[in-house]
């Protein structure tokens, strides 16, 4: 593959990049791994991600890690692919659940924070 995990991170970090990986049997996964939970495969091919998507599932983080404890509330949030697969991350700014909705279109937007960071809508207007 070429990459090590720490410059999967890094990419996310400095917003170079999103990327999942897709096997043989068509399974993607935008977590780092060595196989294909699925088949078992061990060549997995770089899939780009847009960075759009929509939200699958949430909650609003109101006790946070010591490393968030300013940006509280934020929601966390996992994310459905357009590519496929799913990712999470979080979103800061999102204070109730009444907020965001279950289909809510984000975007991938490196923030300030290490980590996944998405904002609500489309980034397709924001590229160049």
């Amino acid at each position: 593959m070429g990459h090590s995990i720490r410059e999967f991170e890094e990419g996310y970090e400095v917003g170079r990049r999103l990327l999942a990986f897709r096997s043989e049997c068509g399974f993607v996964t935008a977590t780092w791994g060595l196989v294909c939970p699925r088949c078992g495969v061990r060549d997995l091919a770089e899939l780009p991600l847009s960075g759009e998507g929509r939200i699958a599932a949430f909650t609003v983080q109101t006790v946070p890690s010591e490393e968030f404890v300013n940006d509280a509330p934020y929601a966390y949030v996992t994310v459905d692919l357009p590519e496929g697969g799913r990712i999470t991350g979080w979103m800061a700014g999102v204070r109730t659940e009444e907020e965001l909705s279950i289909g809510d279109s984000v975007h991938f937007a490196p923030g300030y924070r290490r980590g996944v960071q998405f904002e609500r809508g489309s980034g397709a207007s924001r590229r160049d």
